[in-house]
């Protein structure tokens, strides 16, 4: 059975319960993360997952809360294998490509530390009883800055992107829809306000995991709408694209009190006739 893991359902302020975004997909048993914020792979772990399990990583933005675990998920993966591992694949919009190499160039912010385990007699001792076999290989990843369209096409599913309405001019956003070759629909709106191209890109998808910021009033009023999705906002966006699953996501600290949350619950469901679940980490989800 595919499943989604929900890692991170939160935004840049912490909270007990959520803290930036994080997901994986796993489609016949290929594991593929949309965005890696906060903490991410040791929530990857503590949902029974493994970083060298992941051979594709998509950005949907360079927000701090999406990508900041970038650094260690790299370094780990890199770390834990034994060289026989696929080469990792990530995909993003501008800047991806440059903060990839900012990190694990060879004279990335980190170059010390994959140099000191490459060259050290410790950490070669260490590589070859994980059953590696020297010389150890520095890290080595494939990244692309992308834009809408189709992405990336794999034996048993693809992915296509739509720009999305959050930051701009300041940073370029995007959607995600993986379709799998069983014929399932998978939506990341990433961080947008509602609009076409997004509504679009989710037409008739199983499962969209929508931005949920706050409870749409609140928004509205505080004009914190700008950029951004809220509940009613989400569910009439999943109504008009035929959305039979909405999924909410990317959930600040007062929606995610009781109270605010069943009345943002009810405001859905009086403009969405799907199924509708909040967000919790460490989740899995059968698609």
């Amino acid at each position: 059975m595919d499943k989604l893991y929900i890692l991170g359902a939160g935004t840049p302020t912490p909270t007990p319960t959520r803290f930036g975004s994080a997901y994986v997909l796993d489609i016949d048993n290929e594991k593929i993360m949309f965005d890696c914020g906060p903490a991410t792979t040791h929530k990857l772990v503590k949902a029974g997952l493994w970083p060298t399990e992941i051979d594709n990583i998509f950005f949907t933005h360079h927000h701090f809360d999406h990508d900041i675990d970038y650094p260690c998920f790299l370094l780990c993966r890199w770390d834990q294998s034994i060289g026989k591992e696929n080469q990792l694949k990530v995909f993003g919009p501008t800047l991806t490509e440059k903060i990839t190499e900012g990190i694990i160039g060879k004279d990335g912010l980190f170059s010390h530390d994959w140099k000191a385990r490459v060259y050290h007699p410790v950490s070669q001792k260490v590589y070859e009883n994980r059953g590696g076999t020297l010389p150890r290989k520095p890290p080595s990843v494939k990244a692309r800055d992308v834009s809408e369209g189709l992405v990336y096409t794999s034996n048993t599913w693809e992915v296509t992107s739509a720009n999305a309405e959050h930051v701009q001019p300041y940073l370029d956003s995007l959607a995600y829809r993986l379709e799998t070759k069983s014929g399932k629909s998978i939506i990341f709106t990433g961080d947008t306000q509602p609009c076409d191209s997004v509504t679009n890109l989710a037409y008739d998808a199983d499962i969209m995991l929508s931005m949920c910021w706050d409870d749409q009033d609140i928004m509205n009023k505080s004009g914190e709408n700008i950029g951004q999705t809220g509940t009613i906002e989400a569910g009439k966006m999943a109504q008009k694209a035929g959305v039979k699953k909405l999924i909410l996501v990317h959930m600040g600290p007062n929606i995610s009190k009781h109270g605010p949350l069943e009345k943002g619950l009810g405001d859905i469901r009086e403009v969405y006739s799907g199924e509708v679940i909040y967000a919790e980490e460490l989740n899995s989800i059968d698609i």
